[in-house]
């Protein structure tokens, strides 16, 4: 017998097997035995599938990555169940013809305007459909567009959901993404409960179409973040291994002088964690961690993990006496370390050492390696020890605040947090194993660690870490030599990028994720004009992991900071003062475990899960946040709330005569007659107070946001990351007074 006929007697019986009309014992029995078939190719596993008995009108929403996937559905589908397939693609060929367009498929023409009202009608029947929203198969592996003819039927039928994730499918050879592909991949399905669409009354069919079809999305992507996140590894160390175990020659990591496969990576923490057990002491579980952005950060912070130890990572821009305060205040006795990176840095490391901190330099760490060791790790027979550490909630880092408004804070992110961070930016994006993140911000920073590092560690695609975001002149042409199409980078940054590049420097960038501090509009123009790049302007905080919202291309709103991350709840405080909006509380699986300062970790345990971000926001019903400032950078200027964010930010690239150097950063004084007064600060001594406020009337803000003075600066002090130094800047202020 011919192949076609196999494939064809094999299809018609599996046909057969699931119409109840026609079941028999032995259609039960191939039944079963395709399930078993399944499972022993693919490891196949379906969960929730007591949800498929529901009767209709129901609609099943699967995403689609591969060819097969009715194959994985139909295995579980009872017999009146029909998948909803183009009659136009079964006219390709008789294979297409076979699977496409039977008594189990609900063949329509995509291009007709009936096809909906069609399907509208069998489910008003009390039909039972499988339709895949996208409408075709992905080409990235991730959640595509959905069309709205998805929402049209919800909002016609009032059919209920059931949305289905098909997860490890899109690695077999018949999908369309550019991921690695392996002939049999693990792969499971799990179907959601039951949900009941919301009723959309009062409004034009277009827009209840369009916002039924915005929650169906909004279902697909919780579903792929929280199966995800249930499935997926639970400590950072696992992690890691379980990447590093699919792809182990890849080249995942690279910086200015190496570059790791995640086999050297792993070979590299299993060395170094066999002399840390012998170095650092057994009974201290903090260790700290004093390093510039290269290789052998992830490798040290690997070991570290492998070994039950939780990194701390110091600020190394901050001084050696915020160094010491963070290091006392994280109970460090060890902090790890580079003597060539100290001398380059000109870091001043004396008060550590005079304070009892002991200094383990990586360099002599690996001259202590004898060659013995380095043999048998190449051989293998040294593999890194299990980590002790299996509860996902234990402490994974300590990273501290930036300390741009006070004394920074000790935060505590556990493994959990970490990793379902890393979820929730996979599951809105379509990040693929063919990217090629450029990370230059700093790992000490949690939007430089979790985005920059983990990231890309953990979906197993290669990133480049450059030690300094401030080489100007080097940044944009090592991002154009290394094909970067991922970018990490700052408002402050991304300004003095776009003076330095060429106009083909990013030309392979698909994403720039931008956060830290508010994109001015002139910043978002200039990239638009100069490169052709929309900015994706991102909102966060170290105690979030950090990501909170974010804009992504399936997803942008200019002006805003984003939408909310999946699986994360809001609420607004109602501040005096301030008509729209409130002080934003949020919560979810990415907020911190808590403070290692005691008065401040009380306060937050006090909030039973919330975390106060002390920023004021709008929140619109699409969950995209707009920032309007924190709530310690508004002044009450006669009675009324002034963000002093806002008066920055329409002050930000205003002043062209003056040059691209010309910053302005505003605060407030304590004022006699109207509470509170602005003052404009800025490092351009040709600027003057009428050219602040003609900027200022030119933006429509009011008199109020009128600063009152301005003074001058040798330069607006920076953080790391590049925000405004507040803390230094009124230390400045005050010695010139």
């Amino acid at each position: 017998m011919s192949p076609i006929k196999i494939f064809n007697n094999h299809f018609r019986s599996f046909s057969a097997i699931l119409n109840p009309a026609v079941r028999t014992r032995s259609h039960v029995t191939m039944l079963l035995f395709l399930r078993l078939l399944l499972r022993l190719l693919f490891r196949f596993r379906a969960h929730g599938t007591e949800v498929l008995s529901t009767p209709g009108p129901v609609l099943l929403l699967p995403n689609h990555v591969s060819w097969f996937d009715w194959l994985f559905l139909g295995a579980y589908l009872e017999g009146d169940w029909r998948f909803v397939t183009s009659s136009t693609t079964a006219k390709a060929s008789p294979l297409h013809r076979w699977i496409m367009d039977n008594r189990r498929t609900f063949p329509i023409d995509p291009l007709s305007p009936y096809a909906a009202k069609h399907m509208a009608e069998y489910l008003q029947g009390g039909g039972r459909l499988v339709l895949f929203p996208e409408g075709r198969i992905s080409d990235t592996g991730s959640l595509m567009k959905l069309f709205d003819g998805t929402g049209f039927l919800l909002h016609k039928t009032g059919a209920r959901v059931i949305t289905a994730y098909l997860r490890g499918a899109h690695r077999l050879p018949f999908s369309r993404n550019r991921d690695d592909k392996r002939w049999f991949p693990r792969v499971s399905v799990h179907f959601s409960p039951v949900l009941t669409p919301p009723k959309i009354e009062g409004t034009s069919t277009a827009e209840a179409r369009d916002r039924l079809t915005e929650w169906v999305r909004d279902r697909m992507i919780e579903q792929h973040f929280a199966t995800e996140l249930a499935m997926g590894p639970r400590t950072l160390a696992e992690a890691i291994r379980t990447t590093a175990a699919l792809r182990p020659g890849h080249v995942v990591l690279e910086d200015i002088t190496s570059s790791l496969t995640y086999r050297r990576l792993t070979l590299g923490a299993a060395l170094l964690s066999r002399r840390f057990a012998s170095l650092l002491p057994r009974d201290s579980l903090r260790v700290g961690v004093l390093l510039p952005n290269v290789n052998s950060v992830p490798v040290t912070l690997y070991a570290l993990w492998s070994l039950g130890k939780v990194p701390a990572i110091l600020n190394f821009t901050t001084g050696p006496a915020i160094m010491l305060a963070c290091a006392r205040l994280a109970g460090l006795t060890h902090i790890l370390t580079s003597r060539a990176f100290i001398e380059k840095a000109r870091l001043k490391v004396e008060p550590l050492v005079e304070a009892g901190l002991t200094l383990v330099y990586l360099e002599d760490v690996r001259a202590s390696l004898g060659t013995a060791a380095r043999t048998a790790a190449l051989l293998r027979l040294i593999r890194l020890p299990r980590s002790p550490v299996s509860d996902p909630q234990a402490t994974a880092v300590v990273l501290f605040t930036s300390g741009s408004e006070g004394v920074p804070k000790g935060v505590e992110l556990s493994h959990a947090n970490l990793l379902a961070n890393v979820g929730q930016l996979l599951a809105i994006s379509d990040l693929q194993d063919t990217d090629r993140m450029f990370n230059a911000l700093p790992l000490f920073h949690s939007f430089g660690l979790t985005a920059g590092l983990l990231l890309p560690l953990l979906r197993g695609f290669s990133t480049f870490l450059y030690p300094s975001p401030l080489h100007y002149r080097i940044v944009p042409m090592v991002a154009y030599l290394q094909n970067s199409t991922v970018l990490l980078a700052t408002n402050t940054f991304l300004n003095l990028y776009a003076r330095r590049a060429h106009a083909y420097d990013f030309r392979s960038l698909r994403y720039l994720f931008a956060g830290a501090e508010k994109i001015q509009e002139a910043t978002s123009a200039l990239w638009a004009q100069r490169f052709g790049i929309r900015i994706l302007e991102g909102y966060g905080a170290t105690e979030c992991s950090p990501v909170i919202s974010v804009n992504t291309p399936l997803a942008p709103r200019h002006g805003s900071a984003g939408r909310l991350m999946p699986g994360m709840d809001y609420r607004l405080e109602p501040i005096e003062g301030v008509p729209a909006g409130g002080r934003l509380f949020v919560r979810g699986p990415n907020v911190m475990k808590g403070y290692l300062n005691p008065d401040a970790d009380a306060k937050f345990k006090a909030l039973e899960g919330w975390y106060d971000t002390g920023d004021i926001v709008t929140v619109d019903d699409q969950r995209f946040i707009k920032i309007q400032g924190r709530l310690k950078r508004f002044a009450k200027i006669s009675g009324e709330m002034i963000s002093l964010t806002a008066v920055e930010d329409a002050l930000g690239g205003a002043f062209p005569q003056h040059g691209l150097r010309c910053q302005v950063a505003v605060v407030s004084r304590p004022d006699e007659d109207k509470g509170e007064k602005l003052i404009a600060v800025t490092n351009e001594a040709r600027l003057t107070l009428d050219e602040v406020r003609g900027a200022l009337r030119a933006k429509g803000l009011p008199n109020l946001a009128m600063p009152r003075e301005i003074k001058v600066v040798a330069s607006i002090p920076k953080l790391g990351t590049g925000k405004t130094d507040y803390r230094e800047l009124e230390k400045q202020l005050a010695a010139a007074t």
